[in-house]
């Protein structure tokens, strides 16, 4: 029986309410404990900012939402293609191996600066570069899993009954593979938002939410930093959900 998956607003709902009852809790520890704007502003004071500069917000979301939606669709492809590669070629799985686990692990602090010298202090590619190396590791490695978990019932009986290697593929191998491959795709969403705004940190243009964030936070503006990261959230989640209605789209369809 194949497992059904969620709605997407069946999953999203449980956070959001969460969500609302720990901004309440938040605003009343800090009025009522007069914490002091530095170390924690506000709610109120945030969403002030945020109602004060909705257009240079949404624009740096945008910008950095972008990096991390180009480098999370190279970074998926390219892994979904090496990982079929690899389930299909043992010699090219054993070599790749290594190299994957060196990619998973590889700094961003030490590549963003390395990236910015490559393409130019002034290109957004590092960042989409950075973003499609930290989205690799986790949809590659699901994916080749996936691939993996076809029974060997499985094929004998399709090549019982006369299969091609295309249909065998799209009937049994593919179906079974989705579930990790969308396992995959929920950590990279959350990976190439975070590689992309944290890269923004070392350099490149000054568009994008993380610029944004350090200006604000380097001229005392500490509640419009929070309203930035605020921002950086609702683009985490956004990716996040989107994934998940993919997901719950393609198991209807499959």
């Amino acid at each position: 029986m194949r497992a059904r998956i969620a709605s997407p607003l069946a999953v999203a709902w449980p956070p959001v309410a969460l969500a609302v009852v720990a901004v309440a809790i938040w605003q009343g520890v800090v009025v009522l404990g007069k914490v002091p704007e530095f170390l924690l502003p506000a709610p109120g004071a945030i969403l002030g900012d945020l109602l004060a500069h909705p257009g240079l917000i949404g624009s740096a979301t945008l910008v950095t939402g972008l990096n991390g939606l180009v480098g999370l669709v190279v970074g998926a492809v390219v892994a979904v293609v090496l990982a079929a590669v690899a389930a299909a070629v043992r010699f090219f799985d054993r070599m790749s191996a290594p190299i994957v686990a060196a990619v998973a692990v590889v700094p961003i602090v030490s590549l963003a600066p390395v990236c910015y010298t490559m393409f130019g202090a002034a290109s957004q590619q590092p960042r989409q570069y950075i973003a499609a190396v930290a989205a690799f590791a986790p949809v590659f490695l699901t994916t080749l899993r996936g691939l993996r978990q076809v029974r060997p019932v499985h094929r004998d009986l399709m090549t019982a009954y006369a299969a091609s290697g295309w249909q065998a593929t799209r009937t049994v191998t593919l179906p079974g593979a989705l579930p990790y491959l969308f396992s995959g795709l929920n950590v990279a969403s959350s990976l190439a938002v975070i590689s992309a705004l944290v890269t923004e940190y070392f350099g490149g243009p000054r568009d994008g939410l993380g610029s944004l964030i350090t200006s604000a936070a380097a001229t005392s503006n500490y509640a419009t930093a929070w309203a930035y990261v605020f921002g950086a959230i609702v683009l985490g989640l956004v990716f996040y959900l989107v994934t998940l209605a993919l997901e719950w789209f393609a198991s209807r369809r499959a």
